[in-house]
């Protein structure tokens, strides 16, 4: 005997049955959990509806000029950022970053003036500035003096070194003619292909490799890694070597490209948003996390922040208010996302 096949009212025999209320609660989990699991995502959204605003209120915002002038803002903090990411991961800070991108070209400078060809002159300024960040680490982790003031200090005393070299007075950079300057810095693009070559390589160094994994696990539990056998203080000394390298690599190719070295900056103008881009990407100050994709995209947001503002004619000012803003509502967000994970995993 044949079995009838029932319907509801209004629903036809082949229909799939409604999702259940449990189903239907699964996407915003899921939104939630690629929130708390990818901590970039919150600044790409941000980015996104910025450039979106804009866009709208300035139509030339898209052009080539204006995408090459916003590549030149973002360029140096996202380099700067990707080293501070490293650091801050650790749970320690450098405030000499900035100070050591205002040096380096005036190394270079120096040697280049004293008959040294530029390129050594170049890879004997960045030698200098690797153990700046040699004496940075050492200095911390030897003495057990915070990071924070070796690093204010060493930031003051490069800023006094270079005024009492250059006399506060500025000079044009060597190495702005020819391939040279092209490749290093007066290409329209040869910044930003510098800058996310240094970021994909720190990217790589932090998600990649055994050394990697020490820098988190060091963040994360400075005497459980020790007790594990992780050299916690060779890990924190070399990423004060690179986040100096990094810096002072930035320094050299904005000194090409603008063609003159300007004294007259104690470097805390570039390190405090490098500082800024790696907090609101998702890198989180008390050690143990972060994302050097998201310092990437915070560095562009600042970016494009600073240059949508000139370009709708408001005042600068406004910037840095929006960077204190940023990086207080960034916190909130990292902290908030913090107890959602560990109420997650319990």
């Amino acid at each position: 005997m044949a079995q009838a096949t029932l319907a509801t009212e209004g629903e036809s025999p082949g229909a799939p049955a409604p999702p259940s209320g449990a189903e239907r609660g699964h996407a915003p989990l899921s939104l939630l959990r690629l929130l708390i699991q990818r901590r970039e995502m919150t600044v790409i959204v941000v980015t996104v509806l910025v450039i979106i605003y804009f866009s709208y209120r300035n139509s030339n915002f898209y052009s080539v000029a204006n995408i090459i002038t916003l590549v030149q803002y973002f360029a140096p903090i996202a380099v700067i950022g990707a080293g501070e990411t490293l650091v801050i991961v650790l749970a320690e800070i450098d405030l000499s970053a900035g100070a050591v991108y205002l040096t380096a070209p005036w190394f270079v400078y120096l040697l280049w003036s004293g008959g040294l060809p530029l390129g050594w002159a170049i890879a004997v300024a960045l030698a200098c500035c690797v153990v700046i960040g040699f004496l940075n680490g050492m200095i911390a982790v030897g003495l057990g003096v915070s990071s924070l003031i070796v690093t204010l200090a060493t930031n003051y005393a490069l800023f006094g070194l270079v005024l009492v070299v250059s006399n506060a007075t500025q000079v044009d950079m060597p190495g702005v003619t020819g391939h040279f300057g092209i490749v290093f810095g007066i290409g329209d693009w040869s910044t930003i292909l510098w800058a996310l070559g240094i970021v994909a390589v720190a990217w790589a160094l932090l998600k990649r490799t055994r050394f990697g994994v020490h820098i988190t696990a060091t963040g994360g539990n400075l005497l459980g890694a020790a007790e594990s056998g992780i050299p916690v203080r060779r890990v924190k000394v070399w990423c004060f070597m690179l986040i100096a390298f990094a810096s002072a690599f930035a320094g050299i190719l904005d000194a090409i490209r603008i063609e003159s070295i300007n004294p007259g900056n104690s470097g805390l103008d570039i390190v405090l948003p490098g500082i800024v881009a790696a907090v609101i990407g998702g890198t989180v100050l008390t050690g143990g996390r972060g994302t050097i994709v998201g310092t990437l995209i915070g560095a562009l947001f600042l970016g494009v922040l600073e240059d949508g503002f000139n370009m709708i004619g408001v005042s600068a000012n406004w910037f840095y208010l929006a960077e204190g803003v940023s990086i207080l509502v960034a916190m909130a967000v990292n902290t908030e996302l913090g107890k959602l994970a560990a109420r997650t995993k319990r």
